[in-house]
């Protein structure tokens, strides 16, 4: 590969070392000295075991000094209900499709390409970080959540959410919140067509055993419901999702 001039990168490294500028310099650079053109997505995790000294977001940019790329950008999160230690980098502008594990300390920009993302995090998900969300991904067809802390500012009135392309809705691991945030009409705006993925349980809750009314029209845009966890349905279930295939 020494005469490599491009090269797009994509890493996803469950537990293993952080993958910063260092490592990627001794492990690829040093192998490629035509290379001309760098494009990375790169996670990397390792365990919390009572460390000291771990890294801050500018140590993990300081490696990057002598990495020929675009600009690059870096996150690190830390997870103490899992004990992980996170770190995030990716050269921009973002070439990539996918974007996953977006946290509360996501960095921003606009990113025209990504058309699925996973949201993911220890802390709660205010109004304003899915305002965020809708403006740096404009063109989201696939969110998946993941997130069981509740919001601290959901009863305030505030502006509604619109993602104009979002079809595919998985929002099986979160807390109630967050299913009132998307089906309630006066915070979220939804296309007609949807695909939901749910807990039935959370659902049946979340509408009053399908009887409210603040969560009625976004659930009549459901094209295809795919209910979790579920046992015996519901009488009211159907009619509230007339559209719907209940899968």
């Amino acid at each position: 590969m020494s005469n490599l001039e491009e090269l797009g990168l994509y890493i996803a490294n469950p537990i293993g070392p952080i993958i910063d500028g260092i490592n990627l310099k001794e492990n690829i650079f040093n192998y490629m000295p035509k290379l001309k053109k760098f494009e990375f997505d790169i996670h990397s995790y390792i365990r919390l075991n009572n460390q000291f000294n771990l890294p801050s977001n500018e140590d993990i940019q300081n490696t990057f000094k002598n990495v020929k790329s675009n600009q690059i950008i870096s996150s690190i999160d830390y997870f103490p209900k899992t004990h992980r230690f996170h770190c995030h980098v990716y050269s921009y502008p973002y070439t990539l499709m996918y974007y996953q594990i977006i946290t509360n300390n996501f960095p921003g920009g606009l990113f025209t390409c990504v058309h699925h993302i996973s949201l993911m995090d220890e802390r709660p998900f205010e109004h304003e970080f899915f305002l965020q969300i809708a403006k740096s991904f404009p063109f989201i067809k696939d969110l998946r959540l993941y997130n069981s802390e509740p919001q601290k500012n959901n009863k305030q009135q505030q502006s509604i959410i619109e993602y104009p392309y979002l079809i595919v809705h998985d929002l099986r691991k979160i807390h109630a919140n967050y299913l009132e945030l998307f089906l309630n009409d006066t915070k979220m705006s939804l296309l007609n067509d949807i695909i939901l993925h749910v807990n039935y349980d959370l659902l049946q809750s979340v509408t009053d055993n399908f009887t409210r009314d603040a969560t009625r029209i976004n659930c009549s845009k459901v094209q295809r419901l795919f209910l979790y966890n579920k046992q015996e349905l519901s009488p009211g279930l159907k009619d509230y999702f007339p559209r719907a295939a209940i899968l």
